[in-house]
């Protein structure tokens, strides 16, 4: 589970696929006129700009739209499945499109009311270089998606296979004849797990390379569509901004490089990844948003006292323009954040996906931002309160709770999830992994935990905590002790407003409720269980998984 004890959390090569053997049938195909080395330039076919890089890769950007109409590798078409192209959203209709080169690069431009996007090919490289500058709400969304035709790869992550016979939920959730569940939404991954994405055959490999996200929004866990296969084709996605389970108003601006990569079977270079944004070459191309690494700045702490060696420590820079993030060193929490707009920043130190520590930073172009060693003060960290119990630990994830993993790719519905139901005995071993990682107000609500007190604890009011990671439709727990106490109903923190539970996310506003509850309430009995009843209060959503629910970081009750 990401943001788990003793897990990492840090940039990393992430192959979403998994090679098979050279020579297998995904590489049939139909021809297209192979590239050749010495052909590097570009030509117009009449309702396309052609541009061959002179490697092994010719592409195809319409005149008229600016989607990206063929990719053809080593004589192979992959673009196109169901008559579709590839494109920003899903398409952005009638545009200007323009192309130019400049030495060794040929930038193809397309403006499309007040959206820029480009396309950039370089000498020798099979590879597409994509930027997308998005200056307002007018495009709804931002996401790229390369649409790649059936057959060419193995379905090799079969969770975001999107062909089933039974529709879920929406029309984007599916469910296989064995009860296996299966949506594009289902990915695993957060945006600090990956470099890229995509597919490879063992001979071939079609990848899609992220950017820094820096004027994406959500932050270093969020997640979203990345990639699907169907029995029509693929998809490989970039998505810069998604309307489903946002923590953050959209950020405007030039989002890339992002590229489209084809290898020889391996993995891209990592050369390109999302360190390319302010790459020399494209330094003079007059992309519009475009800022160079002379106006820039860095960020560099000299370290993060009062941590949990536990867990690994992630820290994040974000305003209203921009976003970065990066580990913090293991040993002693150092950390260094480069290639940082010119701002003012609200810094924050996660302990897993929980922010422990938050102040303000100024970058400015050209100069370097040194913290000296930031201390977590101890009352950050809810995990350094003295607890009579704990349910799982305070790190922003609902890690160790039953069907928590599965959650980031299968609907709750999923036949391999654990029942939902069921009590919880502290004391016991399992109490974390009995307690479900989510609660619905239709599925689950109700759920009882079962604990012993001395005659001491029993003798005193007592704090209990529950913190939630996310929430749908209002869901916030509202509890009763021993039949004989109740709570009020909490009111409703703010969260995403979209499904997030079934749709592979637990990442929302990190939330913590807490209950004062009176001595009166205890059971004066020592050798019998008290009784805490969780259920979930609200009054929106629907019915079963997309009722009102939550879910679970951690639920304590403090000395």
């Amino acid at each position: 589970m990401s943001g788990s004890p003793n897990r990492p959390v840090r940039r990393r090569t992430f192959v979403l696929g998994s090679a098979a053997a050279a020579g297998t049938a995904a590489l049939a195909g139909p021809l297209a006129l192979p590239a050749s080395a010495a052909s590097f330039g570009y030509t117009d076919d009449g309702s396309n700009y052609v541009v061959d890089t002179g490697a092994n890769l010719v592409f195809k950007v319409s005149k008229a739209n600016g989607d990206l109409t063929s990719l053809v590798y080593r004589g192979t078409e992959y673009q196109g499945y169901g008559g579709k192209n590839s494109h920003v959203e899903s398409g952005l209709g009638a545009s200007t499109v323009t192309i130019a080169q400049s030495g060794s690069t040929i930038l193809v431009s397309v403006t499309y009311g007040t959206l820029k996007h480009y396309y950039a090919a370089r000498s020798g490289e099979n590879n597409v270089y994509v930027w997308t500058n998005k200056a307002d709400t007018s495009v709804s969304a931002t996401r790229y998606i390369v649409r790649v035709k059936p057959g060419l790869f193995l379905n090799d992550e079969p969770d975001s296979y999107t062909y089933a016979p039974t529709t879920v939920e929406a029309a984007d959730v599916f469910a296989k004849p064995d009860g296996q569940t299966r949506s594009k939404h289902y990915s695993k991954l957060r945006v600090v797990d990956y470099d890229y994405i995509g597919w490879s055959t063992g001979g071939v490999g079609l990848w899609m390379v992220r950017s820094n996200h820096e004027k994406a929004s959500g932050g270093p866990f969020y997640r979203s569509l990345l990639r699907h296969q169907s029995a029509d084709g693929g998809g490989l996605y970039e998505i810069l901004y998604y309307g489903e389970n946002q923590t953050e108003a959209q950020r405007f601006g030039l989002q890339g490089p992002y590229v489209i990569a084809f290898t020889d079977g391996g993995a891209p270079s990592s050369s390109l990844y999302h360190g390319n944004l302010t790459t020399s070459w494209a330094d003079s191309l007059g992309i519009s948003g475009y800022v160079a690494a002379s106006g820039r700045g860095r960020v560099a702490g000299v370290g993060i006292s009062g941590r949990d060696t536990a867990y690994a420590y992630t820290v994040g820079l974000a305003n209203s323009a921009a976003q970065y993030w990066g580990s913090a060193r293991a040993s002693d929490g150092y950390f260094s954040l480069t290639g940082v707009l010119p701002g003012t920043y609200t810094l924050t130190v996660f302990k897993g996906e929980l922010a422990v520590h938050t102040t303000s930073v100024t970058v400015t172009a050209g100069g370097t931002t040194t913290l000296n060693s930031i201390a977590i003060a101890s009352s950050n960290d809810p995990s350094n309160a003295s607890a009579i119990w704990r349910i799982g630990n305070w790190d922003g994830t609902p890690s160790g709770f039953k069907n928590a993993d599965l959650m980031t790719y299968a609907h709750p519905s999923d036949v391999r999830a654990a029942s939902w139901t069921g009590n919880v005995v502290v004391g016991s071993g399992t109490e974390t992994s009995a307690f479900p990682c989510c609660l619905w107000k239709d599925v689950n609500s109700g759920i009882i935990v079962y604990f012993k007190l001395t005659a001491a604890q029993a003798a005193a009011a007592h704090t209990l905590r529950i913190g939630v990671t996310t929430a749908y439709a209002n869901g916030r727990p509202q509890v009763v002790v021993n039949d004989t106490w109740t709570s009020a109903v909490p009111s409703p923190p703010t969260q995403p407003s979209t499904r997030s539970l079934t749709v592979g996310s637990y990442r929302g506003n990190n939330h913590t409720f807490i209950y004062s509850v009176p001595a009166s309430a205890w059971l004066t009995d020592t050798s019998a269980y008290n009784t805490l009843k969780i259920y979930v209060a609200s009054g929106s959503g629907s019915s079963s998984f997309l009722s009102a629910g939550t879910s679970v970081d951690a639920v304590d009750l403090l000395t």
